[in-house]
């Protein structure tokens, strides 16, 4: 019979496992509790002082500094964080909550799943080509490019609010998160080795095709040498820049077609990612352009970046992959933080469009600021009258300045508080109240309302008449609708785009 292990933890509580190895990492062995709620990884070797304290403070300060502040429940579902700091037989290890359901694959792989596996947890390296995508995995679980944004967002905003406390991540990349396309859920694991600057240093230096060209072409140094280059915040804005476009690109943005070693794939594979690292999508410099006369049928039209562009993700995102992959590609300190991915993937979100061609796999795209947008994956034309929404906010008052943002209409699209007012963002503070929408649009006719759910001070400027709540009114060329009369509030004005 499989013997049941009573602990006390670092945090006194009591913590149990069922003494069999259920799972093995690159360093430790996890144990699962007999409830499932929970796992206990032991490492394999015997831990040194340092590596107790690290997790002690992972566990302790850290954890009570994110988890247990304003925002911490939106935050626990956004990391896998170790709780508490357990030793057995002269072995440390770390308690964790076991991942929720949506992790796990519910459907198998094609060919009655001979992959093996359905209820294997989604590592998101199994989204992040077109070949795992269309040969390995079952259409139900790749979910639509909406929610890929919303993957993405989720990451940005861990990392973000993880930085925020001075740690870093050491080791981002698709093997140490979780994402859930279908509801576009993420989360980040393994953070038992998060880097604490000046006191606990990194144990790796990353996963290949994440790591930073400065720690690639510095890793062959002594550790000890201070031209070696460890993992850092710095990094960590490098990989997640490689992960956040792998997902809404499905290619790597520096695995190329440039050859940068004839004799020596290993030294190719290091001056690819290292010294000579290139943008494959770089506006001047097309030497390493991804050759997509050698693409597969089903890499296409993703390894085709003269046909999908990085461009294609719109002007928010656009714009920050040319700092990260050009300007800051070999300059770390010009790489966009966490939280400048968070706003233009929030932006974003309000750009998208819903495709009218019901067999279109990606389903949604981002407005390309064109009278006639068209989706760029299967090339459908949108059909009718298209409102876009311009907001502008008040600085001072009866002053309004354009803020940069657009919210595009379609149906079952909704305005928010923070559409409403710019000191409200949705993050991970947002209250219950403020998640709540305020308005939302019905088209009638040909022609496209917005209705006033909550607002008291919504206001038609044109003809100065209030719009009550329960109210409509019509979205033409030049409407303005000022939604708040707050400092902060916010104006729509209105362009109408499509036929």
């Amino acid at each position: 019979m499989t013997k049941i292990v009573t602990l006390k933890a670092s945090d006194g509580s009591t913590v149990q496992f069922i003494d069999e190895i259920k799972a093995q990492g690159g360093v430790k062995d996890v144990m699962f509790s007999p409830d499932g709620g929970y796992v206990v990884a032991f490492f394999r070797e015997k831990a040194d002082p340092a590596t107790r304290e690290r997790l002690l403070e992972i566990t302790g300060r850290y954890r009570e500094g994110i988890l247990n502040q304003k925002g911490g429940e939106y935050l626990r579902n956004l990391y896998c964080w170790p709780t508490a700091v357990v030793e057995h037989e002269n072995r440390l290890g770390v308690v964790v909550p076991f991942y929720r359901s949506c992790f796990f694959f519910e459907h198998g792989s094609p060919n009655n799943d001979m992959l093996g596996i359905r209820k294997k947890e989604k590592v998101g390296k199994w989204f992040a080509t077109p070949g795992l995508r269309a040969r390995r995995l079952d259409q139900r679980e790749l979910g639509d490019w909406m929610r890929h944004l919303k993957v993405c967002l989720m990451l940005a905003r861990a990392v973000r609010r993880m930085h925020m406390a001075g740690l870093s991540h050491s080791d981002l990349g698709y093997n140490n998160c979780l994402i859930d396309p279908v509801t576009g859920q993420a989360c980040l694991i393994d953070l038992d080795g998060l880097v604490v600057p000046g006191r606990h240093h990194p144990t790796v230096i990353g996963t290949p095709g994440f790591i930073a060209p400065e720690v690639v072409k510095t890793a062959r140094l002594p550790k000890e040498d201070p031209k070696r280059i460890l993992p850092s915040q710095a990094t960590d804005r490098h990989a997640l820049a490689v992960l956040i476009y792998t997902y809404l690109l499905y290619r790597h943005p520096l695995d190329g077609g440039k050859v940068h070693d004839v004799n020596d794939s290993l030294r190719d594979d290091e001056l690819m990612m290292g010294a000579n690292a290139l943008f494959v999508e770089h506006p001047q410099d097309r030497s390493n352009r991804i050759k997509a006369g050698n693409a597969k049928a089903f890499e296409l039209p993703w390894k085709d970046t003269d046909r999908l562009p990085y461009t294609v993700t719109g002007p928010y995102l656009s714009k920050l992959f040319q700092e990260s992959f050009v300007d800051g590609l070999h300059h770390p300190a010009k790489r966009p933080a966490a939280g400048d991915w968070e706003t233009a993937l929030v932006k974003t979100v309000d750009l998208l469009q819903p495709c009218t061609n019901p067999s279109c796999e990606q389903k949604w795209y981002p407005f390309d600021n064109k009278c006639q947008p068209t989706c760029p994956f299967c090339g459908t034309p949108h059909r009718g009258k298209l409102p876009v929404l311009n907001l502008y906010s008040s600085h001072a008052k009866g002053k309004f300045m354009p803020d940069g943002h657009r919210v595009m209409v379609y149906s079952g699209q909704s305005l928010f508080r923070w559409h409403e007012n710019r000191f409200i963002s949705p993050d991970e503070k947002l209250s219950a109240d403020d998640a709540r929408r305020v308005g939302y649009f019905v088209e009638h006719q040909g022609n496209w309302y917005l209705v006033n759910e909550r607002l008291n001070g919504m206001r038609d400027v044109r003809s100065s008449q209030d719009i009550p709540v329960g109210g409509k009114t019509l979205l033409d060329e030049g409407a303005q609708i000022l939604l708040s009369p707050e400092h902060g509030g916010r104006l729509l004005v209105v362009q109408m785009a499509g036929s």
